[in-house]
C-alpha cells in the first residue's frame, strides 16, 4: 500500500478551511461559541477557541500534513490559554506522528469526531478572564464589521 501523497500548497489551504469548518461545526453542535484564527497575549494565533456552555475554553490547532506538523514548534504555547487543547486533523493524517498529550478530533468540512479527547486542565482566574475578553471582543467586532462594513 502507497502513503498517501502530501497536498500542494492550494489543496492544502482548502483542507485546512474544510477541516476548520468541520471543527467549528462540531463545537457549534455541542452547544459552544467558536473563533477562528484568534490572537493571543503571547502573540501566536489560534487555529479554533472554543467556548462551551460551561465555559470551558478548548483550542485546537488545525494540521493537515505531516510537514506543517513537523515544522510546527509553537503549538505547546496554546496550552496556557486553554483549559483543553487538541488537533485536529483530516482522513489519512499519520496520526502515530501526533504526540500523545492533546486530544486529537478527525474531521472534514461537515464535521468532526473525536478520536482521543483533549485532557482538562483549569486555567487560572486571572487567564480565563483575559481569554473571555479577548474572545468576546474579537467575536463583537468582528460582527460588526458584518453588519457595518463601511469606515
Amino acid at each position: 500500500m502507497t502513503p498517501p501523497r502530501a497536498p500542494e500548497a492550494g489543496e492544502a489551504a482548502r483542507l485546512t478551511r474544510a477541516v476548520t469548518r468541520g471543527v467549528r461545526r462540531h463545537f457549534r453542535d455541542l452547544g459552544a461559541a467558536t473563533v477562528a484564527e484568534l490572537a493571543l497575549a503571547n502573540g501566536r494565533r489560534a487555529d479554533v477557541v472554543a467556548l462551551d456552555p460551561a465555559g470551558r475554553i478548548t483550542i485546537v490547532e488545525v494540521k493537515v500534513t505531516r510537514a506543517d506538523f513537523l515544522g510546527d514548534t509553537k503549538w505547546p504555547t496554546y496550552r496556557d490559554f486553554a483549559d483543553a487543547f487538541a488537533f485536529a486533523v483530516p482522513e489519512g493524517f499519520a496520526l502515530e506522528d501526533l504526540p500523545d498529550g492533546p486530544g486529537i478530533l478527525l474531521a472534514d468540512g461537515y464535521g468532526a469526531v473525536v478520536l482521543r479527547p483533549a485532557p482538562v486542565v483549569a486555567l487560572t482566574g486571572a487567564r480565563r478572564k483575559a481569554m473571555l475578553v479577548r474572545l468576546a471582543t474579537v467575536a463583537a467586532a468582528r460582527l460588526h464589521r458584518l453588519e457595518d462594513p463601511e469606515p
